[in-house]
């Protein structure tokens, strides 16, 4: 019999920063600044360099929400996996089938699988079920604290067990449903600026209501990712992710104050302060901005040619590439796509010679085609990111 202690959902107001708080015109004015950031980043990129920088923003953002939770496996092993390549060793190999699952569910929120219902419970639990049923078996169980006993994880099925996070005690299994409901009403009525400051809340409190028996903190950051798409219209260009993680101990402290009660008459109106929720959100939209400006100065045409410039020079002294490769690259950076027929006049050599070369950077992997006479594209492969993207995640162990 799952237990319901009949809490009320006011324990779990406010859930957002009041109209007419003190609080509030500060969060306004960030949610204009990341707003206009993130649409001026977005317009700036050609579609198809858009699309390719999107796949590997995912594979970054699985990376740092995986890390978060103590899991290592880095976006080189991660596109690995993608590929069917996975370690003999069952722990990594584990890990990596982890990653992958966070990216098949990455992708189908891209696509528009969640739009305008990432904060429904229909949407939360399809989210879980998505992810959890692609993973291991291994990686399934949870252990009792108080009794030792393992429980195994369901797809997209709410707990039925208490629960502790750190110093806070979740809610009774029974609510949790009532919660959820709430979540969803209090989430789904909300204009664009509100529903950008309120990501954050948003964030907080699906981690306080603790729905599932494991996955919430990954559940919480996709969530939060499909909610900046449909406020922000991103394009999926960057992540919170890496943001969180890079701060991850300033993240859990935030987290862990929101679960804090009001203070006094001065700390909002609900059970639970106002003060650390605002001051969540100010961290968490401030992290938002910062990461639009790092990828924004990762893919700045001047700077990311100088990059990629520099990596073609050593692959040519390498022997592995001709020195006209920059040519197709730039070409294709420039216009977003390259027609095969084009590419005698951007190389400046025999047809013969310019196929040679473009087949070159389609094994190596820093261009894409949908066939054999389909346009060339931009793509950014993990293997390259410290060239490429120096900063993007660090480098891989030897």
């Amino acid at each position: 019999m799952v237990i319901d202690r009949a809490e009320n959902i006011a324990l779990m107001q406010p859930m957002k920063i009041a109209e007419g708080s003190p609080r509030l015109a500060p969060l306004q004015d960030l949610a204009v600044d990341l707003a206009t950031k993130a649409a001026a980043f977005r317009s700036s990129l050609p579609s198809e360099v858009r699309a390719a920088l999107a796949e590997l923003v995912r594979a970054m953002n699985c990376y740092y929400s995986n890390l978060i939770e103590g899991h290592d496996t880095h976006p080189i092993d991660i596109e690995r996996a993608l590929n069917d390549e996975f370690s003999e060793d069952p722990e990594q190999r584990d890990l990596q089938l982890e990653a992958k699952a966070h990216i098949f569910v990455q992708k189908w929120i891209d696509e528009g699988g969640l739009e305008g219902r990432a904060h429904t419970r229909a949407g939360l639990t399809e989210t879980h079920e998505r992810f959890c049923s692609h993973l291991p078996d291994e990686l399934l169980w949870v252990e009792m604290p108080k009794t030792g006993e393992l429980v195994r994880v369901e797809p997209g099925q709410l707990r039925k067990h208490d629960v502790r996070v750190g110093r806070h005690v979740a809610i009774s299994p029974g609510a949790v449903p009532r919660f959820l409901d709430n979540f969803e009403w209090s989430y789904g009525r909300l204009g664009k600026s509100d529903s950008i400051i309120a990501i954050a809340a948003a964030h907080h409190r699906f981690a306080w209501i603790h729905p599932f028996l494991d996955g919430n903190g990954r559940v919480a950051r996709l969530m939060s990712h499909a909610m900046v798409l449909d406020t922000l219209d991103t394009g999926g260009v960057w992540s919170i992710a890496r943001g969180l993680a890079r701060t991850v101990e300033d993240y859990k402290r935030h987290l862990a104050n929101c679960d804090l009660s009001r203070r006094n008459d001065l700390d909002g109106r609900g059970n639970l302060s106002e003060e650390e929720l605002a001051s969540f959100t100010n961290y968490f939209l401030k992290t938002c901005i910062d990461q639009v400006d790092f990828m924004e100065s990762l893919v700045e045409p001047g700077r990311l040619r100088v990059r990629i410039r520099r990596w073609v020079a050593e692959e040519a002294e390498l022997g592995n590439l001709p020195t006209k490769a920059i040519n197709i690259l730039e070409a294709v950076l420039y216009r977003g796509e390259l027609p095969r027929a084009d590419l005698e006049a951007v190389v400046g050599t025999g047809g013969r010679q310019a196929r040679r070369i473009a087949s070159a950077l389609l094994d190596i992997g820093v261009l894409v085609s949908e066939s054999t006479r389909a346009p060339l594209r931009i793509a950014f492969p993990a293997t390259l990111a410290t060239s490429w993207m120096p900063g993007l995640f660090p480098e891989k162990p030897d």
